[in-house]
């Protein structure tokens, strides 16, 4: 079990580039598994979807191929379950211009090096906020899927939200109550047993807005409810962690910038705490933590268009 660290020592923390990915890419499906941290997917330039999947070994600090995903994605969602990972969901850009979002669920058997068609989605969601608890996989609402055609500015989000428990005979998704917020661009991270997500931005009361509300689901009872927690300023396209027992948040979208800047939440005093900030502003980051240290993977720069093949650890000593 990670053991919790002080504020005062989070803020001694810092910052530092670990080997780049040799393909740039925003948006990967990414999720840590025995160690190594996998990277699926994601957008390269001009919002183009990838197939190619890599594995970062931080003892060795080096990147290898893996066997491509079946089919190419962006803003899917990764899981580690069983030794395998699970992609699920995501989208594409297509050569009309405009946006397929997926159903579709893949599974990565990294001692095979190989992939399988696994259940899919009841419905497809792209850039869904996403979390882990027990043995539950949880996607939670996305990119409406008829906002292909409009563009992000004019997307109400989507609050269709479904859980899978893999170790199920014949495991199906099922249908959860509805996100009250339809969003996308939000971040899932898992607080007390419950999952929490945070941020997002949708198109609604005729404006296109970032959020910092935290909205909670209760995995027993299936039920939403309002969070008293509250991301430090509104934020899409942001990551979230929990690291040596503290929720960290960093980078994203606010407003209209992609900032630096990362935050804790000190339980103790009930507030968020500014950490240092991020060598360079990045949103859509893959980000996983591993042998505590905290990795963002990619993402995009701050014009919000150009994807980066930057890999940053943050470390505590």
């Amino acid at each position: 079990m990670t053991t919790k660290t002080n504020i005062s020592a989070l803020q001694q923390g810092r910052w530092n580039f670990v080997a780049p990915l040799e393909e740039a890419r925003s948006h990967p499906a990414t999720c840590s598994l025995e160690g190594l941290i996998f990277a699926c997917g994601g957008g390269g330039p001009d919002f183009a979807s990838l197939d190619s999947v890599v594995a970062y070994d931080p003892t060795l600090d080096r990147w290898e191929e893996r066997h491509p995903l079946p089919f190419p994605r962006s803003g899917a969602a990764a899981f580690a379950v069983d030794g395998e990972i699970w992609v699920c969901g995501g989208g594409f850009k297509q050569a009309n211009g405009t946006f397929r979002f997926l159903e579709r669920v893949d599974i990565y058997d990294p001692q095979e090096d190989r992939w399988r068609e696994g259940p899919p989605l009841l419905q497809p969601h792209d850039y869904p906020a996403a979390a882990q608890v027990d043995d539950r996989l949880y996607i939670l609402g996305g990119h409406h899927p008829e906002a292909c055609l409009g563009g992000p500015k004019t997307d109400p989000g989507f609050a269709f939200s479904e859980v899978l428990a893999p170790s199920e005979v014949d495991a199906r998704w099922r249908r959860l109550e509805d996100m009250p917020t339809p969003r996308f661009a939000a971040s899932a991270f898992c607080r007390d047993g419950t999952v929490e997500v945070s941020g997002g931005v949708a198109f609604q009361d005729g404006a296109f807005d970032n959020f910092d509300l935290v909205e909670r689901l209760d995995p027993k009872t299936g039920t939403w409810s309002p969070s008293s927690l509250r991301l430090p300023w509104p934020a899409a396209g942001h990551g979230t962690a929990i690291f040596h027992g503290t929720l960290l948040t960093f980078g994203g979208y606010s407003t209209d910038d992609i900032h630096p800047r990362t935050a804790a939440w000190d339980e103790d005093n009930q507030r968020w705490v500014r950490l240092a900030d991020m060598p360079l502003p990045r949103a859509a980051m893959g980000v996983a933590v591993v042998n505590d240290r905290l990795y963002l993977v990619g993402g995009w720069a701050d014009d919000g268009r150009t994807p980066m093949n930057q890999t940053v650890v943050f470390t505590v000593d």
